[in-house]
């Protein structure tokens, strides 16, 4: 990610005398070094930079972003002005994030069918730290959705990475008291609405094993024993692909579209023709449905304390698709 230099055009150039010549070498090697030292000190803070982006947008594709206009920006100011390389990194993605986030949410308002972010594959120790894991957790990203960009900001500076309250009021340039208040009504707002219970990997393990062997062997009443009385099923298909186009609550509803998404091809292929496998997904279990040389989508649980299934996410729009269809992962 070294700095643009463009060669010199035949109208710039110009002859060198010996002792420039001589020269020469040293100091270009003086300025790659530079820049490499440019790159690396962005390089160490590249993942917290994407972690923040990603969690207040719920969209790889816009968190990429973020963080190549981070860069721009990092490549472009100057750094000899910068005292905390991460404090000002963070602030810069900060900002960059709200403003994409004010723009996007206008067109989420306008998307066909349930919105869920774009799943990501999570490396091992992210599932074993429980407050990463829920951090990036589907069911999180989803109840962030409903913040503020603002309130979204405050709530994951200080709850997914613990920036004290006077970084966070400088990175937003507001004051402290005005950042400690936005906190305190979005901790509020998360709180009433995230899930109250969070089960062990191998409790939802199982549970999505049950769920996925009673759903696709049309085995209604263990379908119906595995879900909670209040489930609820998201399905993202974006208009890309067949889903339901409004979230389903209830066991008997939520057994009707998978008997029937699995009575006939879906995403023309037949159910036979599907293969799952295991991931980390957002920092659960889940499973990645294949099928026709393809990646299909994602399925990821919640459960309550009983075993039973409470929130079903499924996401099929090819488009959010790319980051697990690479294989990429996500280091929290």
């Amino acid at each position: 990610m070294a700095d643009r230099v463009r060669p010199p055009s035949a109208a710039t150039s110009r002859s060198f005398t010996l002792s420039e010549r001589s020269g020469a070498p040293e100091a270009e090697g003086a300025r790659l070094g530079a820049q490499e030292g440019i790159a690396g000190r962005f390089e160490a803070h590249r993942d917290r930079l994407f972690g923040v982006a990603y969690r207040m947008l719920g969209t790889v594709t816009d968190a990429e972003d973020v963080v190549q206009d981070a860069w721009l920006r990092w490549s472009a100011d100057d750094r000899d002005a910068v005292a905390d390389d991460e404090a000002f990194l963070v602030r810069v993605a900060t900002n960059l994030a709200l403003d994409r986030l004010r723009s996007v949410r206008v067109k989420r308002e306008q998307y066909i069918g349930p919105w869920l972010p774009e799943p990501v594959i999570t490396a091992p120790d992210v599932a074993e730290h429980a407050e990463v894991a829920e951090s990036v957790s589907t069911a999180l990203l989803v109840v962030l959705e409903t913040l503020t960009p603002l309130e979204r900001a405050v709530f994951v500076l200080r709850e997914a990475f613990g920036f004290p309250y006077t970084e966070i009021a400088t990175a937003l340039g507001r004051s402290e008291a005005s950042v400690r208040q936005v906190g305190t009504r979005a901790r509020k707002h998360v709180d009433a609405r995230r899930p109250r219970f969070d089960a062990r990997a191998d409790e939802q393990r199982a549970a999505v094993e049950r769920f996925l062997a009673a759903a696709v062997g049309g085995d209604i009443n263990e379908l119906m024993a595995v879900l909670a009385p209040d489930v609820a099923l998201w399905t993202d298909g974006g208009g890309r692909v067949r889903a339901a186009l409004r979230v389903i609550h209830g066991p008997e509803k939520i057994v009707r579209f998978f008997i029937g998404v699995t009575s006939r091809p879906w995403q023309g292929v037949p159910v036979e023709e599907w293969r799952l496998s295991w991931a980390e997904i957002n920092g659960a279990p889940g499973l990645i449905l294949e099928g026709g040389g393809r990646l299909l989508g994602t399925i990821g649980v919640t459960t309550n304390e009983d075993g039973l299934i409470t929130t079903v996410h499924m996401v099929g729009n090819p488009d959010k698709l790319h980051a697990v269809r690479e294989g990429r992962t996500f280091g929290g």
